[in-house]
């Protein structure tokens, strides 16, 4: 530990030197070593409050992990643990001794936890569903096996099966608990099978012991698969391991399993078979909970300035909760480094990019205006029945911006376009859908227009 310390200490002074003073006393000066784990090459950091840890997250986490492994061997990753987390870790470790403990494999975000997470008429079933599993994790339900989580982005997937990761740790530690991105289990995979000979059924046996000699495997964002057919191959097989055992198996999709993984219904069946959960979008009241709920967490007084703010917040930000609290973050950071009391006017400021992307409201002709001179072709051209592609896409372009951007329905949609057929509507919008995830330039020209309709 001693050693481990003086790393620290070393870190510290190098990331003074680097940083601005302000910014360093702000975030950086009040972290302290928990440990550094050789093992799993994991380096644990002590912060004071979740606002500190939040900003560390996504501002400073590279550069402090980058500085670290100049100094610690073998650096892997760092994680912030808040003062009650550090001393459940340390009862973890003290509790049982010989347990292995997977914090490297596990990756379970020490914020997502059953009380944290508010509970609404948008995901109350999701919440008891996912209860209920990790109470019952020592033995299965088959009713609840597996348990498959979906929903848009920012709406609780990952928060609900950390919760369960959490729940089945402190409450049955002699259970393994195994979470894991797709991605993860892809490199991993991936790993096992791109070395040479002689060294691949090592690699490979490894593989499968990680992942088929669990109690609890969690796959989140399974969407990410889809198009990595031995990667598919190899989740059938572990699941089919895992549940032929009785062990309990969840996966998060920002979609149902029916419209997952078509050219594999093996796998697509499996994943339907058992409980299938979704997460809606939140009203206003319970985003309104969840900003007051951190707000009480962090300590943070609630005056009326903070209330004013919680409500716009919550107004302007529709559906994704974790960019509602990335909005909510920025603005007590902002208040903590500059002194300001939190109020709406020092919000708007804070957040005008948020407000200002919000405050237009897109119809389907400053849509079509835009794709039209993005294409430099007429308005009438995309109201037409020209077949031609130099017409044909950006029409599906624009109507595709009308279903994302827009409440309305595709048959209001296909008025607006020439009076189409609803149907031709869908066919554009899911032919974008798909193209757009596979084409880097698609995808950002639709940023890019979408960027300008909202600020136009």
């Amino acid at each position: 530990m001693k050693t481990a310390e003086k790393n620290w200490k070393l870190v510290k002074k190098n990331l003074k030197d680097f940083m601005e003073g302000v910014r360093y006393n702000a975030w950086v000066s009040d972290l302290k070593l928990v440990k550094f784990d050789k093992d799993s090459g994991t380096l644990y950091l002590e912060v004071p409050t979740d606002v500190i840890r939040s900003q560390l997250e996504s501002r400073y986490r590279d550069m402090i992990v980058n500085y670290a492994k100049e100094v610690f061997e073998n650096l892997q990753s760092v994680l912030f643990l808040l003062p009650d987390e550090v001393e459940q870790l340390k009862k973890r470790g003290s509790s049982n001794e010989e347990k292995e403990f997977y914090p490297d494999e596990n990756m379970l975000n020490p914020r997502y936890t059953f009380d944290r997470f508010i509970v609404g008429e948008n995901n109350r079933f999701a919440h008891n569903a996912a209860l209920a599993v990790a109470e019952a994790a020592e033995s299965p339900r088959t009713a609840y096996n597996p348990l498959f989580i979906y929903g848009g982005s920012g709406l609780g997937k990952t928060h609900l099966m950390c919760a369960i990761g959490h729940y089945i740790i402190e409450h049955s530690p002699t259970l393994k608990v195994l979470y894991v991105s797709s991605e993860m289990f892809t490199n991993d995979f991936v790993t096992a099978t791109m070395v040479d000979y002689r060294s691949r059924s090592e690699l490979m046996n490894a593989f499968k012991s990680k992942y088929r000699n669990t109690d609890v495997l969690m796959i989140d964002d399974i969407q990410f698969i889809e198009e990595k057919e031995r990667t598919i191959e190899e989740v059938f097989h572990t699941y089919n391991t895992l549940y032929n055992t009785g062990k309990q198996l969840i996966f998060s999709s920002d979609r149902p399993p029916n419209e997952l993984l078509g050219k594999d219904i093996r796998l697509q069946s499996r994943l339907s078979s058992g409980l299938i959960v979704d997460l809606q979008p939140p009203s206003f009241e319970i985003k309104v909970a969840i900003l007051r709920k951190k707000a009480m967490l962090e300590n943070i007084p609630v005056t009326d300035g903070l209330l004013e703010v919680i409500d716009v917040i919550a107004e302007k930000i529709k559906t994704n909760i974790r960019e509602m609290e990335g909005a909510f973050n920025r603005v007590v950071a902002f208040s903590t480094l500059s002194g300001d009391s939190i109020n709406k006017a020092m919000a708007r400021q804070i957040l005008r990019d948020i407000f200002s992307a919000r405050d237009v409201q897109p119809t389907p002709d400053s849509i079509k205006k835009s794709v039209a001179r993005y294409y430099s072709i007429k308005i009438s051209d995309l109201e037409s029945s020209k077949r031609a592609r130099e017409f044909s896409f950006p029409r599906q372009i624009a109507m595709f911006l009308c279903r994302e951007m827009t409440d309305l329905s595709l048959p209001k949609i296909g008025e607006v376009f020439g009076k189409r057929d609803h149907t031709t509507v869908l066919h554009a919008c899911e032919k974008i859908n798909k193209e757009k995830s596979n084409d880097e330039n698609l995808s950002h020209i639709l940023k890019e227009l979408e960027n300008g309709i909202r600020n136009n």
